[in-house]
């Protein structure tokens, strides 16, 4: 049994709202054009629906963004992406074939799958053996926070995030271009490593070698990236003495957007970055998160108790 928090992280992990007890509904029922409108984004998974599609489902678009934040706490557009990047992880989550992940999850052809798994990470989710050649592999990873995705080449980590972060898919399409290739589910020794090192972060205990991670971004950001490293674990610097300390000084807003284009979270820490006032501010993963992470590093890692081995940028 699993437990969320809200209609995004179910979605995200590759649930759909059961058709018998309908959670969604408000005392089983909802308006009928709500319903046409989650029809639509449970079939439409390859692409993105605009407001024209909904016009010409005889809904209004600005009416379906509030009744959707209203009741499921997030906008329209935001509950087709999580619907579509639930289908699309799922595969890697289960690691099953895409057939038994359609009739596991109900759907009567896998097409919704293939259509979602390719639309964001370039290719069909066909399961590939050990040494076939792909660029990339992406592994599903359970913590306390809820799952990550994690990605990594035989060599590298390139990306680890929370799997509900809304900025997620642009990041995979971003990645994808980078290398010029695909992503498939699958594993590597870097995968296997950053399971581990997650392992024992969450259990506070100390992760005696680094993980190999891929050095990509600007002069900036790395410059960002590697300060972030140099923060103790179990402080917190503000972006202004970030910036100062990487020889920035005056350039905050510029720290703070490089934090925001971090793709390693927890690895790269940028949760341990707060506001000029000490205020919990800018964290892509939620700041009920950022939250949780500060506090459970000050509990474990007090008094310069040494921490997980840090990224050496």
């Amino acid at each position: 049994m699993e437990f969320f928090g809200s209609v995004q992280e179910c979605l995200v992990a590759g649930y759909r709202p059961c058709k018998r007890c309908r959670p969604l509904d408000k005392n089983g029922h909802s308006p009928a054009w709500v319903e046409r409108a989650r029809r639509l984004a449970e079939e439409t998974v390859d692409r993105r629906i605009d407001n024209a599609d909904l016009r010409a489902e005889g809904i209004d678009p600005a009416r379906a963004a509030r009744y959707f934040k209203a009741h499921y706490g997030l906008t329209f557009q935001a509950y087709q992406r999580a619907h579509r990047m639930g289908l699309a992880l799922k595969s890697i989550r289960a690691g099953a074939t895409i057939g038994e992940l359609a009739d596991a999850a109900g759907y009567e052809s896998e097409s919704g799958f293939r259509s979602a798994f390719t639309a964001v990470f370039g290719a069909a989710p066909t399961r590939v053996s050990a040494d076939a050649e792909a660029p990339l592999r992406a592994r599903w990873l359970e913590t306390p926070l809820g799952p990550m995705l994690a990605v990594a080449s035989a060599t590298d980590l390139y990306l680890l995030e929370f799997a509900d972060r809304r900025a997620l898919p642009a990041e995979i399409g971003a990645l994808r271009s980078q290398i010029g290739g695909s992503v498939v589910p699958g594993s590597t020794p870097v995968l296997e490593r950053i399971a581990e090192w997650l392992t024992a972060y969450f259990a506070g205990a100390t992760a005696e070698s680094p993980v190999p991670v891929y050095r990509h971004g600007s002069d900036l950001e790395r410059r960002v990236w590697q300060g972030l490293t140099q923060i103790p674990i179990g402080e917190t610097r503000t972006y202004g003495e970030l910036a100062a300390q990487i020889g920035m000084p005056g350039a905050a807003r510029a720290v703070g957007g490089a934090c925001g284009r971090n793709r390693l979270a927890i690895l790269v820490p940028c949760h341990r970055v707060v506001g000029a006032d000490g205020a919990l501010t800018g964290y892509g993963g939620g700041l009920w998160r950022k939250r949780w992470l500060l506090d459970h590093e000050r509990r474990h890692w007090a008094e310069g108790r040494a921490g997980p081995a840090p990224v050496d940028w």
